[in-house]
């Protein structure tokens, strides 16, 4: 679907050298959706690789292809904010750039976002890795254990926040705070705002190409102070439940 269509769906892609998944990927994402107004937008977060390069090639096959670069290096959380803001549509979804996210998932969760027996105050439809995930069985130990003592502090109901394939509304989303690592805390946060969440269960993949970006050493590391701070924020909110105008 060509961009110039206004989009009803942008799907947001943060990547650091990904060079043999972007193909790949931007076809899968194009395949699930065809039919749909969408666009796709892969946030090249400074990859010493011709990950760019191959973006660029790919926007004349793909026409709903748009591809930005960080001039820093970043992150994932801000390349994931970084494509949002940029984003056209009202709705946004987010994945990982290493295929282990399956783009097939993605309309089933719009679907039930925008669902007409959806909750009215619905904001986010997450995916849930958790029966079928194809990772180290270390990584999936970390995983379970940090899920575990994040769901009990933050109480936003998540088996697996980590997963990066979301679906949200854009306009929830941008009320949030933002710091790094809010793609790790985006269902307690939206709880925060009086936005309810909601999770169904998603394919996941083994990683083919390119190498993780993250060591479970690395994860709880910053884990710790995200979670402190996550629960500082929770304590300092007051939620009016909305407003009136008289």
């Amino acid at each position: 679907m060509a961009k110039t269509t206004a989009p009803e769906i942008s799907v947001v892609i943060p990547v650091y050298n990904e060079r043999d998944n972007v193909g790949p990927l931007a076809r899968e994402i194009d395949a699930a959706l065809s039919g749909t107004p969408y666009e796709m937008i892969f946030v090249n977060d400074c990859s010493t690789d011709d990950t760019p390069e191959r973006l660029q090639a790919l926007k004349a096959e793909l026409p709903a292809l748009r591809a930005v670069s960080h001039r820093n290096n970043a992150g994932q959380s801000r390349g994931v904010r970084t494509g949002i803001l940029a984003a056209r549509a009202p709705v946004i979804a987010t994945l990982d750039g290493d295929m282990q996210n399956d783009p097939a998932d993605i309309p089933k969760m719009l679907a039930r976002l925008t669902s007409p027996d959806a909750p009215d105050n619905l904001a986010l439809v997450g995916g849930d890795r958790t029966a079928g995930r194809k990772d180290t069985a270390a990584k999936k130990l970390a995983s379970k254990l940090g899920n575990g003592i994040r769901k009990r502090l933050l109480d936003d109901d998540c088996n697996d926040t980590g997963c990066g394939l979301k679906v949200f509304r854009r306009e929830a989303f941008l009320r949030l705070p933002y710091f790094d690592h809010i793609h790790r805390y985006i269902p307690a946060l939206m709880a925060r705002e009086g936005y309810v969440s909601e999770f169904m269960p998603v394919n996941h993949r083994a990683r083919e190409f390119g190498e993780s970006k993250y060591t479970n050493f690395g994860r709880l590391r910053v884990s710790i102070a995200d979670l402190r701070g996550v629960l500082w924020l929770k304590k300092r909110a007051r939620n009016p439940g909305g407003w009136d105008e008289h």
